[in-house]
């Protein structure tokens, strides 16, 4: 190891130097085993790094990231999968392992999102990961190891370009961490808050039954959220982020943007969605883009002007506003996880309106009162965590 590394460039081409280096002259906890990651990447790879190894503390279940611009676009824990997830997530072709799983959880949140990104994993990469990986387009992983094989196919991917970067497990910062910005430094204690089940024990709703999935779910959805650009909304359902609203000025945009990813993942599952005719030789990405559309108020216009053609082998039929509605309206049990208070009770509608039954929220509101009855309303389980997790 050495004690830095240079950079081709930083944010942009024009930024140089560039380079990552330990301050105290001590060695990088990271080693880079292919390829040339640069600036951003190894933003992405420090904060989702940090986030899949919470994830793995606090639920004891092998976790996977996918990031992009410093945020994630899905997280997730090594559940198994449903037929129908490994169908929505192109995976029904391959043996998944749990941190496979994971993986492929955390892409499936947000393909679109996810395309280019770059991956995290708290365990080991095994050849399972690998292969799932060495066919989606990102650029890179973090991983505290790589089996043999495992690293073997990674480095055959991108023409031998694909950015793989090895971290130290042991690695811990100092607990004093600095910024430069516009020339001056700041400097603050590292957010090293446990995040684990004592911070669900404040309910304030009439409802206060939490089962051990929602509390799961709720601590997945606050672990991401600490490493998520503010203001932040995460939903989350059985073990994997559905839906996350990032870097929003304002908290219903956190809450909206989230709960329509959300609601794009759930319509996926739609049997129209799933039985779409698509032509033997469209390829993921293409697949995702056009189940995206499909899904929108726009396919009419698609099929109107006939470019549907391009990708399926007889016209869909349409998946109707009603028929959309209907559905949506069957997704439950999601849990929500807010990185600050809400200030209105027009978060939880739109939360409601998304299946969330069970909330996580720093409180503290001058209107906690409208925001706790508009929970009792829909018979919404909510705690008061007393913690901010905002993060920049």
């Amino acid at each position: 190891m050495a004690n830095e590394l240079m950079l081709k460039y930083g944010c942009n081409p024009n930024q140089k130097p560039s380079k990552i280096f330990m301050q105290d002259g001590s060695d990088l906890p990271i080693t880079v085993l292919n390829g040339k990651p640069g600036y951003i990447n190894f933003l992405d790879a420090f904060n989702s790094w940090q986030l899949v190894k919470e994830l793995k503390e606090a639920t004891g279940l092998p976790a996977a990231a996918s990031f992009k611009h410093v945020s994630p676009a899905g997280a997730a824990v090594g559940l198994p999968l449903s037929d129908t997830l490994k169908k929505i997530y192109f995976v029904d072709d391959l043996e998944l392992s749990p941190l496979a799983c994971a993986y492929a959880r955390a892409r499936g949140a947000d393909r679109m999102s996810s395309y280019g990104d770059w991956a995290a994993l708290s365990d080991v990469c095994d050849k399972e990961t690998a292969l799932m990986l060495k066919r989606e387009v990102s650029d890179g992983v973090i991983a505290p190891g790589y089996t043999d094989e495992a690293l073997e196919i990674l480095k055959s991917k991108r023409r031998g370009t694909y950015n793989i970067v090895q971290i130290d497990p042991n690695y811990r910062p100092a607990p004093v961490e600095h910024k430069d910005v516009f020339g001056v430094t700041f400097e603050q204690g590292r957010n090293e808050l446990k995040i684990d089940n004592e911070l669900l024990n404040n309910m304030v709703t009439d409802n206060k039954n939490l089962p051990e999935e929602a509390k799961r779910d709720l601590l997945i959805s606050l672990i991401a959220l600490k490493y998520t650009q503010s203001n932040s909304v995460c939903y989350v359902k059985d073990g994997q982020a559905i839906g996350i609203g990032a870097g929003q000025q304002s908290r219903i945009h956190c809450t909206r943007l989230a709960g329509n990813k959300a609601d794009i993942w759930f319509l996926r599952q739609h049997p129209k969605v799933l039985s779409l005719p698509f032509k033997a030789d469209i390829r993921r990405p293409d697949r995702d883009n056009t189940i995206d559309v499909y899904i929108s108020d726009d396919y009419m216009d698609v099929l109107a002007d006939g470019t549907w053609e391009q990708f399926f082998t007889e016209k869909p039929e349409v998946l109707t506003r009603e028929e959309k509605a209907a559905w949506l309206k069957t997704l439950s049990g999601v849990a929500l996880g807010s990185d600050a208070f809400f200030p209105f009770g027009d978060n939880i509608e739109r939360a409601h309106r998304s299946g969330v039954e069970y909330i996580a929220q720093p409180g503290g509101s001058i209107r906690d009162d409208n925001v706790i009855e508009t929970c009792n309303k829909y018979n919404m389980a909510m705690a008061f965590t007393g913690i901010r997790l905002f993060h920049h």
